[in-house]
Parts: structure tokens; sequence; C-alpha cells
């Protein structure tokens, strides 16, 4: 349960994506990942390589991934950035 709490939080703090520009790695999909995979790497790093169980679960659990939800899309956002400058595909003109 633990984890699921992890996942929904950071996929709850993607929402949030909207208000940025897109230079995320991959677009918003990308976003999507960093900060579902940050989210679950930091909450399972947080409690001690264990995953915490239904009685274990409480609201504090959820609130343990939002730095990594957050350090997770700032790596995409950062890797998508230094992509663009580094002369990446630019737009399609039409």
């Amino acid at each position: 349960m633990g984890l699921l709490a992890w996942v929904i939080m950071g996929l709850a703090l993607w929402h949030f994506t909207i208000w940025l520009p897109d230079r995320y790695w991959g677009g918003i999909v990308g976003a999507f990942v960093g900060a579902l995979v940050g989210a679950a790497a930091f909450g399972f790093i947080v409690n001690g390589l264990h995953i915490p169980g239904r009685a274990d679960t409480h609201l504090t659990t959820a609130l343990e991934a939002i730095p990594g939800a957050l350090i997770g899309m700032a790596i995409v956002y950062a890797e998508g950035l230094r992509r663009e400058r580094a002369g990446g595909p630019g737009p399609v003109e039409l």
C-alpha cells in the first residue's frame, strides 16, 4: 500500500507540469515517468528499502514521495533542457 501511496502522490504532482514550459526529456510522458520513478524510489529509500504494508500506511507515507517526485521531474527537465541547448531537432516547419 505504501508503494501505491507514493505513486499516486507522484501522479498528483505530475499534473502541475502543464504550467511549465515543455522542455522535459520525452515531453509530458518523460515528466510522468520522472515523477513516478522519483516518488517510488525516494519513498523506498526513506523507508529503509522497505515498502510499508496496509497497516503501516499513513498520510505521512504519501507525503514522503513529494521530494522524490520533484527531484525526478527536475532531472528529466534538466536533461531535456540540456538536449535542447545542444541543438536537438527543432520544430517542424510547414
